[in-house]
């Protein structure tokens, strides 16, 4: 393998952008080029990153030396999007949700193999330094099994600057597949992957902003235990207020310095909210930060003692009282999914994130959709193990 692989990015939106800092910092990825179908951001980012600028995935794929792209366009176009990609023989990191249904999931599994490419499905916050301990210290066994995993996340993000595709279910919009896909890929990790069924109820409760816009789910395990996950987008509570004031991206901010939520403005158009989103994404998400990333509050509960997230690291709960474990600070989550790719296509270990774990994130978030419609729990087979 070369030492430094070649990579491109398509979409140089939020998700686009937040991987350059880490594709830099890492000294085996050189970002060669980038697609975007929007003139003028294809412009600017030319300017800025001084690589090669395509308009299409297509031609970003014919692209010399190129080893490797990462998707980061609408969930819609990821099947296709991801089949070319494999065709060309290029290996895929593919932003989630992976896909809009577990059908099309499949189908992207298939031609990864048939390709014999490395698929990846991220980031998420399962990649965040604190899940990524709390696994470790599960692992390691001292506080026993662990018997539930209960998650809680409140935003502002039905109100934030949004595509259409963003809302609309059928287009893997909605909090429940873009910021459930998250969640649940957080609890499956930490609760040993095998989910044997989910139970929940989706909310759309702003007629002037059609979405579904939050959750309650619970998840049931082959080995009995249990987990949930409950997120609110509508902005009038913050799970920052839970979290020690510290952002989802690692940041102190106290409520005087948190920016109002602001209901997108009545007779706003569609280009309005692109623009909007636009240029938004130049700073949405920021790259090293102070404290550890809080997507809302993880309380891990074993059978000798409790887990959850602090500033620095995690708080450890036992019969012995509570210790604190202070973790680095010094990478992204960006930065462990881009050390997870190269890892998986240089040999050197098997990708956890890989199509098949993120279909079974997928399947927990179609599931919860499909139990809240049906009013009854949803029996999930697509699940692998952590």
């Amino acid at each position: 393998m070369k030492d430094v692989l070649h990579i491109g990015i398509v979409g140089l939106g939020a998700a686009g952008r937040a991987f350059l800092p880490a594709i830099a910092a890492h000294p085996g990825w050189q970002l060669v080029a980038f697609a975007d179908p929007a003139v003028q951001v294809r412009e600017n980012a030319h300017s800025e990153l001084g690589v090669s600028a395509y308009a299409s995935l297509e031609d970003l794929l014919a692209h010399p030396g190129l080893d490797a792209v990462y998707i980061a366009t609408p969930t819609n176009l990821h099947p296709a999007h991801v089949a070319l990609a494999c065709a060309a023989k290029k290996h895929v990191l593919v932003e989630k949700p992976m896909a809009t249904t577990v059908a099309e999931a499949s189908q992207m599994v298939d031609a990864a193999d048939a390709a014999g490419v490395v698929l990846l499905v991220g980031h998420s916050h399962s990649y965040d330094m604190p899940i990524k301990a709390m696994r470790e210290l599960i692992a390691g066994g001292t506080l026993g099994r662990v018997r539930m995993v209960n998650t809680w996340c409140f935003t502002d993000w039905v109100y934030r600057p949004r595509r259409p595709d963003e809302l609309d279910t059928a287009l893997g919009g909605g909090v429940t597949n873009r910021q459930g896909s998250h969640q649940f890929d957080i609890l499956r990790l930490l609760c040993g992957g095998m989910a044997k069924s989910v139970r929940a109820n989706t909310f759309d409760w702003d007629p002037a902003r059609r979405a579904i816009g939050a959750h309650v789910a619970h998840l049931d395990f082959i080995d009995g235990a249990a987990a949930t996950a409950v997120y609110n987008g509508y902005g009038n509570f913050s799970s920052m207020d839970l979290c020690f004031d510290v952002s989802e991206w690692g940041y102190m901010q106290p409520p005087a310095s948190r920016p109002v939520t602001r209901r997108p403005a009545v007779g706003a158009t569609a280009e309005d909210e692109l623009r909007a989103k636009q240029l938004r994404a130049k700073t949405a998400i920021p790259g090293a930060a102070p404290y550890q990333p809080f997507f809302g509050l993880t309380l891990v509960s074993c059978e000798r003692g409790e887990i959850r997230q602090s500033p620095n690291g995690l708080f450890v709960g036992s019969s012995e009282g509570q210790r604190e474990i202070v973790l680095p600070s010094d990478q992204s989550p960006r930065d462990l999914v881009m050390a997870e790719f190269h890892d998986a296509i240089a040999g050197r270990a098997p990708a956890l994130h890989d199509g098949r774990w993120g279909r079974a994130n997928l399947e927990v978030c179609e599931g919860a959709i499909a139990s809240s419609a049906q009013g009854e729990a949803i029996a999930l087979r697509y699940q692998v193990p952590a």
